[in-house]
Formats: structure tokens, sequence, C-alpha cells
């Protein structure tokens, strides 16, 4: 079986694919999605195996220095970043993107972020902070649902009509505010949208008072690898600004990046 044949196969099919490394890495995400202590029994319920298949991957993850327990239940420990260090160290996207960052964050006097798509969620990958402070706390590593925000809906642009089609079939909407989409006709429309115009918009759909706007971040071939955004509160940004001088420096930002990369 060649490599391109081994990607193509499900993990059940594919005699390359390590179940238990699989399961073991997918019990590591439950502790980031979760945000908080898992028992063992909580383990076991989420990731839907049994409670000493749990046991066992949990006291392998603490071995490891990944989990600790306080006798009740399991946390994450910072060794835990050194798995995302890996992407932001080896991609060399966000060492290109550093200075369009905190250009644009000089220029806007906004904050500025780069996140990257993964599944159906959007993962922050760095970020320069403005001085005005903005109401949401969001650090390098967070994650969010992609159709509840701006950068997630232009990288879902990217994605072909049947991809598109499949994420809007299983995806689980719910409100964060009164102005979240969740409606996924609605959605569709907006992710159209985002590819037709090559730029998206959130207001307030994530945290009230903070609206958001991105540009996706494309390679050499004019892939969208990443997306670039601006996010402001409401109060202070109208709708006018951001579609019209912070877009235009997003734009221009994301522009430069992709001649840099072309050069990599």
């Amino acid at each position: 079986m060649s490599e391109n044949e081994a990607t193509t196969t499900t993990p059940e099919q594919n005699r390359d694919h390590v179940q238990a490394l699989g399961r073991g890495l997918e019990v590591l995400k439950l502790f980031g999605r979760e945000r908080r202590p898992l028992s063992v029994t909580e383990v076991a319920t989420l990731a839907g195996i049994t409670r000493t298949a749990a046991r066992r991957f949990v006291l392998t993850l603490e071995y490891m220095g990944y989990l600790s327990y306080d006798g009740t239940a399991y946390t994450a420990r910072p060794a835990i970043l050194e798995i995302g260090d890996a992407y932001v160290l080896s991609s060399g996207l966000p060492e290109i993107v550093r200075p369009h960052l905190e250009r644009l964050a000089e220029q806007t006097q906004e904050t500025a972020s780069l996140t990257v798509l993964h599944h159906d969620r959007i993962f922050y990958v760095d970020r320069v902070q403005a001085d005005r402070v903005l109401t949401v706390e969001i650090v390098v590593g967070t994650s969010l649902p992609a159709y509840a925000v701006a950068t997630g809906r232009v990288l879902l642009a990217d994605r072909t009509d049947a991809e598109l089609d499949a994420y809007l079939a299983s995806v689980d909407t719910h409100s964060y505010t009164a102005a979240t989409t969740i409606d996924t006709d609605e959605l569709r429309e907006k992710i159209l949208a985002a590819r037709n115009e090559g730029w998206s918009l959130a207001d307030e759909e994530l945290t009230e008072g903070v609206r958001s706007i991105a540009v996706p971040v494309r390679d050499a071939e004019g892939y969208a690898v990443a997306a670039l955004n601006v996010s402001a509160q409401s109060s202070r940004v109208s709708l006018d600004h951001m579609r019209g001088s912070i877009l235009t420096a997003l734009r221009t930002a994301a522009g430069q990046i992709r001649e840099e990369l072309a050069t990599m």
C-alpha cells in the first residue's frame, strides 16, 4: 500500500493505523474541549470507551507528564503545550505572519490574530493584543466552532461544495448570543458570501459587544492555509470602519504574506 492509498482509507481499513495511539490522542483532546478536571469515569463516557481502557490511557498520559492527578480527577499539565509548539515551530507560518500581526495591531489599534482550521473548529496560532482590552479572553491554542466566527467562515469557504455540504449536514450549532447564526441555510449563505467576497464579518455572534472581520491567508497555489482577523468592541468601531480601512489593512497584510510564502 502506498502512502497515498493509506491516506484515503478509514482508520479501520488502514493497516498502518495505530488504534491505541489514535484513541490516546482523542482522550488527551478531551481535556482541551472540556476545560475542567475529568475523572476516569468521565473520560470513559466522553470518549466512548470502557472504564478500564480510560484508566490505562490517563495513567499513561500521567506517566508521560501530560496529565496530573489530585486524588479524584485528572487535569492537563503544561507539557501538552509541547504538542502545539511542534506545529507552530515546524510550519514556519507564525514566524512569517508575526510582523504583519504586529503591524495590523498598530495600524488599526485593535487586536489581530492568526487562526487555522482543523475539522470543524478554528485554532488560534498567534495573537497580538492591542492596548484596548476586549471583553473576550482568547490566547494562543484557544479553539472555537468555525460556524460562529469570521475566520471559520473564510476558511470553510475554501472547501469544496461536497465538503461544505458534509460539514453543514453534521455541524451541531447552538447560540452564543442572540446574533449567532445557527440556521444551516443562513450559514451556507454567509460562507458562500465569504467565498465570493474574500472576507467575512461576524457581528457579536460569539461574544456580545465584540465584532470581528477576517480574510484568508493563501499559499503560492492559492489554497487558504490560515486566516487573519481583527477584533474590536462594537461600541467603539462601526461596521463601516470594519468593512473599510480595517478590511483594507487585512487584505494588504494577507497579500504580503502570500508573497512571502511563495518564496519559501
